[in-house]
């Protein structure tokens, strides 16, 4: 399906890390699409062959630097992970990235995300998941063959490659890992890290307070034991008392 080029004169080429584009429109658009790439990335943390990448130019074809698209999120399975200027396919073992989210914006015109469908479709993309968050409309497709078909009901849909699930509510979109816990915003995040930090450090004192009292009672007990220790003592010293006196303590 790709065609590559093999001069010499592919090597003088250049391909810029920048299009010059913002990663977003406003704040709603960002959030979403570092919400989506973030939770992937930890999804997929233990994975050393998962590269997971927002607003990343892709070049899939060597030697035309203006072929290229930025996916909002993008991720790519057989690779490891690592920072990179941009994500040139020949350099990568000629691997397509298999799925990408583009978040919508006013912004986003209806020729420039045909222009990415077809982008998309030609170079091999297996999922792609467009998300308007003002609308709160989801759109999928999925490859068959040559094609990216749409897929006909995304709510309760399970992506195939990254095994996530999409619930559509009347306010928002939320997506589902495979354990079933929900995708959280970085602020949702934090103050759950917060809360098990909280957790922790209760259980922590909790485990402190009891070792505490348990220490306590095994001084008490070791005192006890002591005293009990002094009164035998104790009491054999008046019994050789009594028996130096000729008093024969068991006839008492």
């Amino acid at each position: 399906m790709i065609q590559q080029l093999q001069t010499d004169s592919t090597t003088d080429i250049i391909y810029p890390d920048s299009d010059g584009q913002p990663m977003a429109d406003n704040t709603k658009q960002f959030r979403w699409i570092v919400t989506v790439k973030e939770n992937i990335e930890i999804l997929f943390a233990a994975n050393a062959d998962v590269f997971v990448a927002g607003d990343l130019l892709w070049y899939p074809i060597q030697g035309k630097p203006k072929t290229c698209q930025a996916p909002d999120v993008m991720v790519v399975f057989g690779r490891p992970k690592g920072d990179r200027g941009s994500y040139q396919q020949w350099r990568e073992d000629n691997i397509t990235p298999q799925v990408v989210f583009e978040i919508l914006s006013p912004g986003n015109r209806a020729k420039k995300m045909a222009e990415k469908l077809l982008f998309y479709q030609r170079y091999g993309v297996e999922e792609y998941y467009i998300y308007d968050p003002d609308d709160i409309e989801l759109t999928g497709l999925l490859r068959s063959g040559e094609w990216l078909d749409p897929i006909e009901d995304m709510n309760g849909w399970v992506s195939p490659r990254l095994g996530i699930r999409f619930e559509l509510t009347p306010n928002t979109l939320v997506i589902y890992r495979p354990d079933g816990q929900r995708f959280l915003t970085p602020v949702e995040l934090d103050h759950l890290r917060e809360q098990e930090r909280q957790r922790a450090e209760a259980e922590r004192q909790r485990a402190e307070a009891e070792r505490q009292r348990a220490e306590a009672e095994r001084q008490r007990a070791e005192e006890a034991m002591a005293e009990l220790g002094q009164e035998q003592q104790r009491y054999q010293a008046l019994m050789e008392k009594l028996r130096a006196r000729g008093i024969d303590p068991e006839q008492l």
